[in-house]
């Protein structure tokens, strides 16, 4: 009996590492969400070269998905069989492979299919649904497309004169974030507004007061363009949520130039991220690495010998670029570089250069790739802001 005992003891032993694994490390309204889930998470994370704090990243990432479960559970949509198959297919052609060479490479890293499985049925079945509800608050007009160029009435090219704020918002001051800038958006004095900026923006344009110079409105993401054209002189658009922190902009002046070159059809940039955030050290490190590079190539030096992650050289579409990211590369010229982004809840600051902007060979963007654009920043908008009302109204334990 002693024996039968002994190994029992050992046999609980050995299980309670297991168990523990699938025990609940955060709750979300009652859901578990376990350590197995967030390691997993995390090996994808590190697996696609994501940047940032890969452990808080894949808990917030868990968190989301499951209130994006939870809220497509209570409409009744569910992703069948098929279409998960194609979602997955689609994601692994992203990396130019088939569905079996990408699971390989995953099964190769430690993670499992059904991780994969359940990131891309949460996320597809929310972008779905997401359509179907606001499709139509999101259609776009004829008048808007227009404005998305920068036409004016006459067809010539319109300038801004802004001026900017970005407020840091990492996940514990997001609230008093938002309240310091719902105050800010009532201003209507430059003066008030400039010594808000040198007060509480993080952005080196602080230093004169949030001030920019001249920028053609076809450099800023097809989104906030009629944002901009809406405003008075004086006037300050509605708070601007962006990843760790919210975006105010002040109008100073409009004005039509002769139509030098329409809005650019691709962007050639790249993002250095250093880890730290916001620290004195950190900005001057960015300031240090900006003095060093003349063009996007030489960041390729400061990145040697240090992982991969810290460098991203992209060329996109202007509606496949971060809305936050887009909005900084709009006021650089090529070889220009910006740092008042973060990433990673504030840990991680992004220093931006832009490399070039590319027209397409007609020398006008298409309008329905404009119309298609400004629909997805919509839809996007909207998801973002049912995303941040089902977060509030949530119980989330552990996080």
């Amino acid at each position: 009996m002693r024996a039968v005992l002994t190994l029992f003891a050992l046999f609980a032993a050995l299980a309670l590492p297991a168990q523990a694994q699938f025990s609940p490390a955060i709750t979300v309204n009652d859901k578990a969400i376990t350590p197995f889930e967030i390691e997993q998470r995390e090996r994808m994370l590190e697996l696609f070269g994501t940047p940032g704090n890969l452990p808080e990243l894949a808990r917030e990432q868990l968190i989301e998905e499951r209130l994006k479960a939870q809220e497509l559970e209570r409409a009744g949509l569910r992703l069948n069989a098929e279409g998960l198959e194609r979602a997955m297919t689609d994601f692994a052609a992203r990396a130019d492979q088939d569905l079996d060479q990408f699971l390989a490479g995953l099964r190769q890293n430690g993670i499992e299919e059904q991780s994969l499985r359940d990131f891309v049925r949460i996320n597809a079945t929310w972008r779905d649904y997401i359509r179907q509800r606001y499709e139509r608050r999101a259609r776009v007009g004829e008048a808007e497309v227009d404005r998305a160029l920068g036409q004016s009435e006459t067809g010539a090219g319109l300038q801004v004169l802004l001026n900017e704020i970005i407020i840091p918002a990492p996940p514990e001051r997001a609230e008093a974030a938002m309240q310091q800038a719902r105050q800010i958006s009532e201003l209507t004095s430059f003066a008030a507004f400039e010594s808000e900026a040198s007060r509480v923006s993080a952005l080196p344009s602080r230093e004169r007061g949030g001030r920019l110079d001249w920028v053609p409105i076809s450099n800023f993401p097809a989104a906030l363009r009629p944002i901009f054209l809406s405003l008075a002189p004086g006037e300050v658009t509605d708070p601007l949520p962006i990843e760790n922190g919210i975006a105010l902009f002040q109008l100073r002046d409009l004005r039509e130039v002769a139509q030098s070159r329409p809005a650019p059809s691709e962007i050639d940039y790249a993002a250095y991220y250093i880890d730290g955030g916001r620290s004195e050290a950190d900005l001057e490190r960015a300031a240090r690495v900006a003095s060093r590079v003349d063009t996007c190539d030489d960041l390729y030096g400061i990145a040697r010998d240090q992982p991969r992650r810290v460098l991203e050289r992209n060329a996109l579409p202007p509606s496949e670029i971060p809305q936050d990211v887009a909005t900084e590369l709009a006021k650089l010229d090529p070889g220009e570089t910006a740092w008042g982004l973060t990433r990673a809840d504030g840990e991680t600051l992004i220093l931006l250069m832009l490399c070039g902007r590319s027209q397409s060979e007609e020398g006008t963007q298409d309008r329905d790739a404009i119309r298609n654009q400004l629909r997805s920043q919509r839809l996007s908008g909207y998801a973002d802001a049912l995303l941040a009302e089902l977060r509030a109204s949530a119980r989330i334990t552990g996080n």
